[in-house]
């Protein structure tokens, strides 16, 4: 699916890969919703693209995903790409994992992506294709102590990736996971708890390479896309 013309829902829009894709989709000549839940941020990018709504939107909050798509809907009659962004990480060992920031976690990790899916899949399907793009982790490939419960939210989303890919082919919609390593973006200063221990000889990439993975995994339809491809 070519983005131009297309109308773009993107999650955790605010900053870093988000931010990256939209303005990227923009230049495609993409038609955007944006959501996040910092306001001002949010509507400072909406304001420099040429089509772009942007929606202050919290997705631990099924209501607030419901009436993000809906207003997607209203605006540009329908939804052709979901990119499924927004996340929190929590680096602490498990022992020490609080059971309330696991749940918070979960909540924005994996059911909001299902949620959000789940809301688009009617409009998608009415118009007989779609793409969807979920931003995984590639911790979900690594055994990394103090990041067990993150990627174990992550894993769950590489696994309900697969699943929905099966099972909405047959209308045409096509759902891609994109698994980057350690990007630049403010990620690790806003973990829900816990603290980055990726070191010095950990080399972040720029967001905006992920940003051209999902442009990739939207025009291809692939099941997986790597921004950096994995070592052999």
């Amino acid at each position: 699916m070519e983005l131009a013309g297309k109308s773009v829902i993107v999650t955790g829009a605010s900053s870093g890969i988000g931010e990256a894709f939209a303005r990227l989709a923009a230049r495609e000549g993409a038609r955007l919703v944006l959501a996040a839940r910092r306001t001002e941020r949010l509507e400072a990018l909406a304001a420099e693209l040429p089509d772009a709504l942007a929606l202050t939107t919290d997705l631990r909050v099924p209501e607030q995903i419901e009436a993000m798509v809906a207003a997607a809907a209203q605006r540009y009659g329908g939804v052709d790409v979901l990119v499924n962004n927004a996340g929190q990480g929590l680096h602490v060992p498990l022992e020490d994992v609080a059971l309330g920031d696991l749940q918070a976690v979960v909540e924005l990790n994996f059911y909001a992506p299902l949620l959000a899916m789940q809301a688009v899949v009617p409009l998608m399907r009415a118009r007989g294709a779609g793409a969807i793009v979920n931003v995984g982790s590639n911790t979900t490939r690594m055994t990394i102590p103090g990041v067990g419960a993150y990627s174990s939210t992550k894993s769950a989303l590489d696994q309900l990736s697969a699943t929905a890919r099966a099972e909405w082919a047959a209308d045409g919609i096509a759902v891609s996971l994109v698994v980057p390593s350690v990007t630049a973006t403010e990620f690790h200063q806003a973990l829900r708890a816990g603290s980055f221990r990726g070191g010095g000889h950990v080399q972040a990439h720029p967001p905006e390479l992920v940003a051209e993975a999902i442009r990739r995994a939207i025009e291809t339809g692939d099941a997986e896309v790597f921004p950096i491809p994995p070592a052999a």
